[in-house]
């Protein structure tokens, strides 16, 4: 098991909002961005499981934008395989689960969409990276993905960001592209961009 919080939501017809933080996050970092998205949806908010000098994260990383891919793999199927366990244990939707992510949180949703056809409905990407180059992505037909980016952004190049929305809507997920003209943080404004996303594509 994860290390993990779940609040169970006034309405059990929405989708589960997984929460996934960013290096040196924790489980709680991203409660009130989940509270702007939808206020009445369940809330299952994930800490990583893996320590960088301290710091929580969800996969580990050989330098600054280079994945230990043997790690991201045995990671994402970790917590795929946790969404199993905690569906039950919650008794909530295992195929209505909608990931917010930021930074690394984003990058591990993005994994879990790679990798696993039916780990998530959609997802909302804060500052993602493509998280594997040259495989297959399975048939994202039926899934919405938001990535909101940044065209300062010095973790995550704006090439970057269009090359992971090519590579997801080639695989023909539903995807929207946001930009902000700012760099790595998670500002008020994409995550209002989200929600107004989330209402229109997600719950309507």
């Amino acid at each position: 098991m994860m290390r993990h919080f779940f609040q169970k939501g006034k309405d059990p017809s929405k989708p589960t909002l997984l929460l996934l933080h960013g290096t040196g996050g924790n489980e709680l970092d991203l409660l009130p961005v989940a509270g702007r998205v939808d206020d009445e949806a369940s809330l299952l908010s994930v800490r990583g499981n893996v320590l960088e000098n301290g710091m929580p994260r969800f996969f580990r990383r050989l330098a600054e934008g280079v994945f230990d891919e043997e790690d991201l793999l045995f990671r994402t199927k970790e917590l795929n395989e946790f969404l199993d366990e905690a569906a039950e244990k919650y008794q909530f939707k295992r195929n209505n689960i909608i990931a917010i992510g930021y930074s690394n949180g984003a990058n591990i949703a993005a994994s879990l969409l790679f990798h696993f056809q039916n780990a998530i409905k959609g997802a909302i990407l804060h500052h993602p990276m493509v998280p594997r180059r040259g495989i297959d992505l399975p048939d994202l037909s039926g899934k919405t993905v938001f990535i909101a980016a940044g065209t300062n952004d010095p973790i995550c190049s704006s090439l970057e960001s269009r090359e992971l929305y090519t590579l997801l809507q080639n695989a023909d997920a539903d995807v929207e592209l946001h930009w902000e003209n700012r760099g790595h943080q998670l500002t008020v404004e994409e995550v209002e961009a989200a929600a107004n996303w989330y209402k229109q594509k997600v719950i309507n």
